[in-house]
């Protein structure tokens, strides 16, 4: 489909495609003047068109009922200026000037100064922390978190070594759902774990951090890290046995 064959509603303009996953089309655009990104679940052709439909529809519904939880619990996400489920297209707010943790940690690991780098991480690790415990304590379970997901605001006229950051902002909520079940968070925080130690190599001590972090701040928090125990088990029997 062509950018400029994608309707919109009022307000929505300039469109061009950003990329094409395996779940979405992403587009820049504007929304009444404001920079905007415009995610649209394309048809599965190997699914039956109504099932296919549905689980569009859900997904899309789904991504935007939980942005708008984590905005009323005070996590710092992409605000929802329109849903068409229809058209099964979510318009969001476009986070200007973010750089992804995952590329702040390589420029961390990379960083001269080793007490530039370990004030760095720690505050990261401090911040993710507090921002998962807020997550899960409002039952949203992210579903696909990386480093990539996941974005730091720079602070204006920064002149450190690392660049300072303003918020940690959470992206991509395509596979989230809302759930109270500890086994539910306790896979969220597995699956984190897996990509943040793949991606960053010898930062077992960082996300170590995070999980100390996490535990102090969660009503949960004990009982999630020990099925978290469970879950590395069941990952590690799933390696042994392949």
């Amino acid at each position: 489909m062509a950018s400029g064959d994608l309707a919109g509603p009022a307000g929505l303009s300039g469109l061009h495609l950003l990329q094409q996953g395996a779940e979405a089309r992403l587009y820049a655009a504007e929304f009444y003047g404001r920079p905007a990104i415009v995610k649209e679940r394309f048809a599965k052709r190997y699914r039956h068109p109504q099932l296919d439909d549905h689980l569009a529809r859900e997904r899309t519904k789904s991504e935007a009922k939980s942005l708008l939880r984590c905005r009323r619990a005070g996590i710092r996400v992409p605000a929802v200026f329109h849903l068409d489920l229809g058209s099964r297209r979510l318009c969001l707010e476009l986070i200007e000037g973010g750089l992804t943790v995952r590329d702040f940690v390589n420029r961390a690991i990379g960083c001269p100064s080793v007490s530039a780098r370990d004030a760095a991480l720690a505050r990261l690790s401090l911040q993710l922390g507090q921002t998962l415990a807020s997550m899960h304590a409002a039952n949203i379970v992210h579903g696909d978190l990386t480093t990539s997901n996941m974005l730091l605001t720079p602070a204006p006229d920064s002149g450190a070594e690392l660049p300072d950051w303003n918020s940690l902002a959470m992206i991509d909520f395509g596979l989230s759902f809302v759930s109270a079940e500890v086994e539910d968070k306790a896979v969220d925080l597995y699956v984190l774990e897996r990509a943040f130690i793949s991606s960053h190599p010898n930062t077992e001590a960082q996300f170590a951090a995070v999980l100390d972090t996490y535990r102090r701040l969660s009503k949960q928090g004990k009982i999630v890290l020990r099925k978290l125990d469970e879950v590395r088990a069941r990952g590690r029997k799933r390696l042994m046995i392949g």
